[in-house]
């Protein structure tokens, strides 16, 4: 069979762009397992917080299940202002370094994988490390009522 000079022209051409694109590697296991497991959500603007925190509200209370749940990413540096839950609240620890502190007692270093209970309307904190990010997934009954916030954390609070 003989090709003439278009069909080897036109050949060359498609081997000469197919040569060129870009193959996009397939993530590893080892990669996912390294993916948020779930979206930062929304920046949250608020003033209950210092720094840069997103949160991704999973579940809205209602009058079904009163439970809210969120998982929480804080920055480097960001916490929340001191608050208390009218029914307590569960943190999960997804990813990073974490700071939790309730009133009257040392700061706890949370890492990924821990779990606190926050008791019943004691006033506390929570948030990133200095120097990493922290991700959570805040449980927080609403059977009694909002969150009560409180006054900022201090820099002094934050750093002792």
């Amino acid at each position: 069979m003989n090709l003439n000079n278009t069909t080897i022209l036109f050949l060359t051409g498609i081997l000469a762009i197919s040569c060129t694109q870009q193959i996009k590697p397939q993530k590893t296991e080892q990669d996912r397992t390294h993916d948020p497991i779930f979206s930062k959500g929304e920046r949250i603007t608020n003033d209950n917080f210092t720094g840069t925190v997103w949160l991704n509200n999973l579940v809205t209370a209602d009058r079904i299940n009163q439970n809210a749940v969120g998982s929480v990413t804080f920055e480097p540096g960001a916490r929340t202002k001191w608050h208390s839950h009218p029914a307590g609240q569960i943190i999960l620890a997804l990813d990073g370094v974490g700071f939790y502190q309730e009133e009257g007692k040392e700061k706890i270093i949370v890492r990924k994988g821990e779990v606190v209970k926050c008791p019943i309307d004691v006033p506390h904190w929570h948030g990133a490390s200095a120097d990493s990010a922290f991700v959570q997934i805040a449980i927080t009954g609403r059977e009694k009522g909002e969150t009560v916030w409180l006054k900022p954390v201090t820099d002094q609070e934050y750093n002792n």
